[in-house]
């Protein structure tokens, strides 16, 4: 298959970094919007998967979400969509002098709000289709636990799990720019995203699914039965400053950081 040097990756994202700050606003906000969704399916599809596998091996469970998780991303480089998590490789051409700190932020903006709408209108779609009452409400339940968990990390630990996933994520779409082909696409997508989902980090656009499908399941009285964790922090507010907060800013540092300085340095720094 054709495959792309590292030098030759770090120009090719340079390069479309370069296009994702020229694109005009609506475009920009139709792709994010649809990225959003995109990451919404693959997480719908991680619930569905694992919502009776977590008793039988906490690991095995890991492993399979992350694996069909990673079509989101799958979806995102190959169909063509706009992800703030992606997009911090952006650093690059910033470094390299072909895009200013405005084209960035302006992109980032845009994209992140963009992402957010994309992903809660797909999980309102989701939530009024009811397939949270699959397995008995098992799927419910599920949803409902993942998001409970995420509103009640720690600042500290939140933010060091977005660190390490946005560091893999980037990663990703790195090995995903090595290939010309769909299959090395696709191969370059699997393997990074479900190292992180299996490890257990924290995805801020993927977070704009999980959490507030788990605060719409709060009203649904056959999920609540079933669950057994108080939800005190599962709210909008627990939502915005417990989690996304400290993982947007895990998120930039790992994949702006320590995917595109440092192979901008490695690579592109005369």
């Amino acid at each position: 298959m054709p495959l792309k040097s590292p030098s030759e990756i770090a120009s090719a994202i340079c390069k479309a970094g370069v296009e994702k700050a020229k694109l005009p606003l609506d475009k920009m906000f139709v792709l994010g919007t649809l990225a959003g969704v995109y990451i919404g399916f693959g997480c719908q599809l991680m619930i569905t998967v694992t919502q009776d596998l977590t008793s039988i091996s906490l690991g095995l469970s890991q492993l399979l979400g992350g694996a069909v998780f990673s079509v989101g991303l799958m979806l995102v480089v190959i169909a063509g969509a706009e992800l703030f998590t992606g997009n911090c490789l952006m650093m690059i051409p910033l470094c390299s002098g072909e895009i200013n700190w405005r084209g960035l932020a302006g992109n980032w903006i845009i994209v992140y709000i963009s992402n957010f709408i994309g992903s809660v209108l797909l999980a309102s779609i989701v939530f009024l289709s009811g397939l949270y009452s699959m397995g008995n409400y098992a799927v419910g339940v599920r949803a409902l636990s993942i998001a409970n968990m995420k509103v009640n990390l720690p600042f500290l630990q939140a933010l060091m799990r977005g660190i390490g996933c946005n560091w893999l994520v980037c990663l990703a779409v790195w090995l995903a720019n090595s290939s010309d082909t769909v299959t090395g696409k696709i191969l370059s997508c699997l393997f990074p995203i479900m190292a992180f989902v299996a490890i257990g980090f924290e995805h801020s656009i993927a977070n704009m699914y999980f959490i507030p499908m788990g605060i719409f399941l709060k009203g649904v009285p056959e999920v609540i039965a079933r669950f057994k964790e108080p939800i005190t922090n599962l709210t909008w507010e627990g939502f915005l400053y417990n989690n996304l907060l400290p993982v947007t800013i895990g998120n930039i540092i790992g994949g702006s950081l320590f995917v595109g300085v440092l192979y901008w340095y490695a690579y592109l720094k005369k």
